[in-house]
């Protein structure tokens, strides 16, 4: 079988090009791809060739994983379902990951047509607009932050970064009662953070002095840190105004150089989580609060473009020379 798919064939090296797809075995489902959304961080970071796997960061002497199909969300139309199964031909799913012909990276993300066991599949609420769930799994990664660390009413919630996953963990947090202060250095992207009337936003780029902004921001002190960039300067830098028994939470990519001085937690007797990847109760949890409006995808949505247009997409991404913030691939007309 064949399909047409984004594929990194080396560093910096983006096509959209016809691919093997393995045919379906008897548990397989075929979808029909609609929607897919490009992780902005991860799929980048696979393209600068600074991952082999994962959260796996590459280390000189690695074998890079390409070429490979990028990408592990996206959502579409059942074409077959297996007997006996929860799901039906026609119906609207959300699909992470699935088959592909290349023998070092057999599983993909953005392709148009999926080839997947049923384990990697999630049936869509009746009435949910499918664009909402395009980015699922990493709307999870966004939940999972928010939803690890212990949080009492009104208790203060910072959150490093103004991209996707930052925004999601700030709206799991003010789901679960967090007042959120996020930091951010991209007016185009933390003003689209709905906030709450004791919320706060704190502009990195037009801060010089951190810690005086961030004590007036947080007057009594920090309950929970998310840091969804990967910068142990920025957690090291607001550590001393932790609470004691405060949470952090590291969920941003370090590469190589992920060290934390876990002295400087114990002072505050603080929990450390380092949550990663996706579990099939988490995104069912995170579909129930999409879906009830709880955590919001579309107006997050910055750039919608053809699935052919991805080099140009990943280009923008790379050279960051303009705006942007979710970028959702249409793949309406290319199904195989």
């Amino acid at each position: 079988m064949e399909a047409k798919a984004v594929v990194f064939e080396g560093v910096g090296q983006v096509v959209f090009r016809t691919v093997a797809v393995p045919e379906p075995g008897p548990d397989d489902l075929v979808i029909c791809t609609k929607y897919s959304l490009i992780s902005n961080g991860t799929e980048s970071s696979f393209l600068r060739g600074e991952r082999v796997a994962g959260d796996t960061p590459s280390r000189a002497g690695d074998k890079l994983p390409f070429p490979q199909v990028t990408g592990y969300q996206k959502v579409g139309i059942v074409e077959r379902a297996p007997e006996n199964s929860p799901f039906r031909r026609g119906q609207w799913v959300h699909n992470t990951v699935s088959k592909v012909g290349f023998p070092d990276q057999p599983w993909g993300g953005h392709v148009s047509v999926a080839v997947a066991p049923a384990r990697e599949v999630y049936a869509l609420p009746e009435g949910l607009d499918p664009v909402e769930a395009a980015g699922l799994v990493l709307t999870q990664v966004g939940y999972n932050c928010g939803a690890r660390p212990e949080v009492a009413p009104g208790a203060t919630a910072v959150v490093v970064g103004d991209g996707l996953v930052g925004h999601w963990a700030a709206q799991t947090l003010q789901h679960r009662g967090a007042r959120v202060v996020l930091l951010g250095k991209h007016r185009f992207r933390y003003a689209r953070f709905v906030a709450g009337a004791d919320d706060r936003i704190v502009d990195l780029s037009a801060v010089d002095n951190l810690d005086l902004a961030v004590a007036e921001a947080c007057p009594n002190g920090i309950a929970v840190l998310v840091d969804t960039v990967g910068s142990n300067r920025l957690v090291e830098q607001l550590a001393p105004r932790l609470r004691w028994n405060a949470h952090v939470v590291s969920a941003g990519f370090h590469g190589t150089a992920g060290r934390i001085d876990i002295q400087m937690l114990r002072g505050k007797e603080a929990t450390l989580h380092c949550p990663a990847g996706w579990a099939r109760s988490r995104m069912e949890k995170t579909l129930a609060l999409v879906a009830a409006g709880a955590l919001r995808v579309g107006p997050l949505i910055t750039h919608r473009m053809h699935a052919a247009q991805a080099p140009a997409a990943f280009d923008m991404i790379l050279k960051k020379e303009q705006d942007f913030l979710g970028i959702l691939l249409e793949w309406n007309g290319e199904t195989r």
